[in-house]
């Protein structure tokens, strides 16, 4: 057999390189979770085991999508932001009773108090943790219409252990007494 050069070599090696034109979305109904540990309340969200819908999109789509999307959370977090600095104005931080701070809802802040439009998304966009109300909501519109109560307890277990990590050894570690020995891991 005749040797190949060095240089079809390489041209072969670079038509060979991984390529990416398309990204494939699955989505999946929200669900309750008891997989997550939030860092407070009950409720942890989750998905269904089965997506119910897949959309794929060119890279150049998904880039769109996602900048659409992060807009649409970034808008809704500043009107949460916005919605609390009036509730604390009409309460003067929190230091008196106010009716029309309690009345006050996301509906009351308008779109033109919002500049989106002047926030770098990518600079500003990350995952808030959310509160249990929110997480509530959530899994009520998308038709989880009886959430186990019981994870608030296991969750608010877990939070608990989660505190205390550890031993109670103090200089030296008697393998008889430390529950890190005991549990078959280091002293801690």
């Amino acid at each position: 057999p005749a040797a190949t050069s060095i240089l079809k070599r390489q041209k072969q090696l670079r038509r060979k390189n991984v390529r990416f034109d398309q990204v494939t979305v699955y989505y999946f109904a929200r669900r309750q979770g008891f997989t997550s540990v939030p860092s407070q309340g009950g409720s942890s969200l989750g998905m269904a085991p089965r997506h119910n819908s897949v959309r794929s999109y060119t890279l150049c789509e998904f880039a769109q999508e996602q900048e659409v999307n992060h807009r649409e959370i970034l808008r809704e977090h500043l009107k949460e932001e916005k919605l609390h600095a009036k509730k604390m104005k009409l309460t003067k931080n929190g230091t008196v009773e106010s009716e029309e701070a309690d009345g006050l809802t996301l509906e009351d802040v308008s779109d033109d108090d919002i500049d989106v439009e002047n926030v770098e998304v990518d600079d500003y966009f990350f995952l808030q943790p959310l509160p249990t109300k929110r997480r509530r909501a959530l899994l009520r519109a998308s038709g989880v219409h009886r959430i186990d109560a019981e994870e608030k307890q296991e969750l608010r277990a877990i939070r608990l252990s989660r505190e205390e990590c550890g031993c109670d050894c103090r200089l030296y570690c008697d393998p008889e007494a430390c529950a890190c020995s005991q549990a078959g891991i280091k002293c801690q």
